[in-house]
């Protein structure tokens, strides 16, 4: 079975839209497109380079647009973006000029993508990382198929915008796997899904 691993970039209240420029994302009428430029520093270059490392990709359909309006050009600057199999969730888009792009229309191949031994042919590794894709990362939570959360959290409230979690998140334990703060105030934090939240009496 391999790992679904979602990586996202939020703010202290959970938003993830927008993150890399002001025209990205401005649907609901946001205004703060490219809110973590001023945090960018060289640990958080480090721990993107690391999170950027080959992998299957799984992505909604707006996230898959905005990818491949840039990187099929600009793949120097992401190694193996072109090679890795992009697996796009869409129930209107079915065909992409991109390479190594196949297109899934429903939770059971999402499923059935999961479920396939690690490292088959084809594939790069066990990893399917979830970059952006606010929608398709409910319906992840909502379904328990997040095994990984790696989140950079920056010092910053919106107040409005897409979130992380939203409604239909289930209940979830998650176990800290590593963690670091950059000199600009970043918390990088990677969790692994640990079972059922365990409820109990405060004090006892």
């Amino acid at each position: 079975m391999r790992k679904i691993v979602v990586i996202s970039m939020i703010t202290l209240d959970g938003v993830m839209q927008a993150v890399g420029g002001p025209k990205e994302d401005t649907s609901g009428g946001f205004k703060y497109g490219g809110w973590s430029a001023p945090y960018s520093d060289e640990v958080l270059v480090g721990d993107m380079q690391k999170k950027m490392k080959p992998a299957d990709l799984l992505l909604g359909r707006k996230t898959f647009e905005i990818f491949a309006s840039f990187w099929p050009e600009h793949a120097d600057n992401w190694p193996g973006i072109n090679d890795v199999t992009k697996y796009v969730v869409s129930k209107t888009k079915k065909k992409s000029n991109w390479e190594n792009t196949v297109f899934l229309k429903s939770l059971a191949d999402i499923k059935k993508l999961k479920n396939l031994p690690a490292g088959r042919q084809g594939s790069k590794g066990s990893d399917i990382k979830v970059w952006g894709s606010s929608k398709l990362i409910q319906m992840l939570l909502k379904n328990d198929l997040v095994d990984e959360l790696w989140l950079q959290i920056h010092p910053l409230i919106l107040g409005k915008g897409k979130k992380l979690f939203d409604n239909g998140t289930i209940p979830a334990a998650y176990t800290l796997i590593e963690s670091l703060s950059t000199p600009s105030g970043v918390i990088i934090a990677n969790y692994r899904r640990a079972g059922k939240v365990k409820t109990g009496t405060i004090g006892a």
